[in-house]
């Protein structure tokens, strides 16, 4: 290999040579809705589709080649919040080679469960990778085990930098590529080849806001970072020395982006795409759209780095976005308690074509006189205008209507 202190092109082709058959070439497709949506011509590298529903396990590859036989026999560790976790589970059992994954106690039940099937030691330590670091340690002292770090590893910088070949292969005429960010791994690898194949392209990486470690590192500012994200896979304080270095080098820029961005984000790439990405997958969508001008017009490219959702948090996502774009309603409705009430505001709403997905008739429980009820009524719509269509139908049958969120419970 070239001079471990400088990755390059030629170091990254020789990875993809290494990796053939190894590896899904994963598709770069079109993609017109969303094209459409966030204004600029859009293409998406689905490394969802990866084994293991991520990219990891290209660089997990690369590395893991690297051991010496003895080390392999030993076996290895590493820290991850799941998607490194489990490529390096996946190709260990492959490989019969003995590994001990370290995974924040947080991690979603999906993601655990997934590595846990490749027959690994689960460690659950800590709220995020670095805290999972002191225990890394530890295990590797006392079992002689290799670590595979997650994104500060030349190889496996070398494996995620073939992310990039591929993209520039199938769409080399890309002006902008929109890379999430957690350690940094991904995008180093990634801006190295693209910018030695198209010195013009535009390398944008993407952090959520609760973990900013990348952009505040390369500021010289106090990494500040915490909290819950949809983005878990992208959630690290620390990048690597090495990635920090490739960051500074090739990135042009770094956005950041808030949870419900990545909520939205999520959302519309099932609904408008059909792809199912976990919230870092889903980054570089929510920063296209919470950023649009600086992608108006712009052939870009965005990687889709996986696809690891936990499919009850994919479910509720899916409701928050109809209920915030307003294509889900609640609407709670004063009667008098006597029958037909029920059946006439059954009937103004599918008059308006709306459908009826919940209903809640109280007179216990709300402060009403014991002759009235409230019935809140839960709606699929069409959007805004057809909702005020629906509750203008309601009013005039003589019913007192208000949004939900218009009044306290």
């Amino acid at each position: 290999m070239a001079d471990k202190a400088l990755l390059t092109l030629a170091d990254i082709e020789q990875a993809a040579g290494q990796l053939a058959g190894q590896i899904i070439a994963t598709p770069t497709i079109p993609a017109p809705m969303l094209s459409e949506t966030l204004g600029c011509p859009l293409w998406l590298k689905l490394e969802n589709l990866q084994y293991t529903s991520s990219f990891k396990v290209r660089g997990a590859t690369l590395a893991m080649a690297a051991l010496e036989p003895a080390q392999k026999k030993r076996g290895v560790i590493t820290m991850s919040a799941g998607n490194h976790a489990q490529a390096v589970a996946f190709r260990a059992s492959q490989m019969g080679i003995p590994a001990t994954i370290v995974m924040p106690k947080q991690t979603p039940f999906a993601k655990v469960n997934r590595t846990r099937s490749f027959g690994p030691k689960i460690v659950l330590e800590g709220r995020n990778l670095n805290e999972c670091e002191d225990t890394v340690q530890q295990l590797m002292a006392e079992q002689g085990l290799a670590l595979i770090h997650p994104y500060d590893n030349l190889e496996v910088i070398r494996g995620q930098g073939t992310v990039g070949l591929e993209i520039l292969a199938a769409v080399p005429e890309l002006e902008c590529l929109v890379v999430p960010i957690g350690g940094g791994g991904l995008i180093g690898g990634i801006a190295v080849a693209a910018k030695a194949l198209n010195p013009k392209i535009r390398i944008i990486g993407v952090e959520a806001e609760l973990y900013p470690s990348m952009s505040q590192t390369l500021a010289g500012q106090p990494v500040q970072c915490g909290g819950e994200t949809l983005a878990e896979g992208i959630a690290v304080k620390a990048p690597g020395q090495l990635t920090r270095d490739l960051a500074s080098r090739y990135v042009d820029e770094i956005l950041l982006v808030s949870e419900a961005q990545l909520e939205w984000a999520v959302g519309a790439l099932v609904e408008q795409q059909r792809v199912i990405a976990e919230g870092a997958g889903a980054a570089g969508i929510a920063a296209i759209r919470a950023h649009s001008g600086l992608f108006a017009g712009q052939k870009t490219g965005v990687v889709i780095c996986g696809g690891n959702i936990d499919t009850r948090l994919l479910a509720s996502i899916l409701t928050r976005n109809m209920v915030s774009d307003g294509r889900m309603v609640r609407l709670r409705i004063d009667i008098s308690d006597e029958p037909g009430m029920l059946a006439a505001i059954a009937s103004a709403i599918s008059d308006c074509g709306g459908n009826v997905v919940e209903v809640y008739h109280q007179r216990l429980f709300y402060n009403v006189p014991a002759k009235l009820a409230k019935i809140d009524v839960v709606i699929d719509t069409r959007g805004p205008d057809h909702v005020q269509e629906i509750r203008s139908a309601l009013i005039n049958k003589g019913f007192k209507v208000a949004m939900i969120d218009e009044q306290s419970d």
